[in-house]
């Protein structure tokens, strides 16, 4: 793969994600509970979404990032209705690793927050390595 790195200037750089919530997005829908509020996994798969936004369109094609930590903290309920925003702010920048600050908020304040990391990778490169992994059929 030929380095492709992400220029550290980039670092403050910010992207969001807003959605109202809706009964596809609470947690009974989700399976991580059974009350009708905003998803935890949904929250962080929105936070993931909004790093992913800050530098994709500035990746050449074929090259993408993929989330390798999420630390994450779910502070509130949101209810059905309730309007959340995702936000990422990108924090570091080791070669192909990539750092980030997340935090989702809605009409009354956070809701969560956290860190989240995720890796530059060669979308070819990076599906035959996990194809791989794959048993071989006898």
């Amino acid at each position: 793969m030929s380095e492709i790195n992400i220029d550290a200037r980039l670092i403050g750089a910010s992207a969001e994600r807003a959605l109202v919530v809706g009964p596809d997005d609470t947690a009974w829908h989700w399976g991580s509970g059974r009350v009708q509020v905003f998803a935890t996994p949904f929250m962080i798969a929105q936070m993931e979404c909004a790093a992913a936004d800050v530098v994709e369109p500035l990746l050449p094609p074929g090259y993408q990032t993929v989330g390798s930590l999420v630390n994450v903290r779910h502070l509130a309920a949101t209810p059905l209705g309730g309007r959340v925003t995702a936000r990422a702010v990108l924090t570091g920048v080791e070669g192909r690793k990539l750092s980030y600050r997340v935090e989702a908020y809605d009409d009354a304040g956070l809701v969560g927050e956290g860190e989240h990391e995720r890796y530059i990778v060669e979308e070819a490169r990076f599906v035959a390595k996990a194809s791989a992994r794959l048993p071989k059929p006898e």
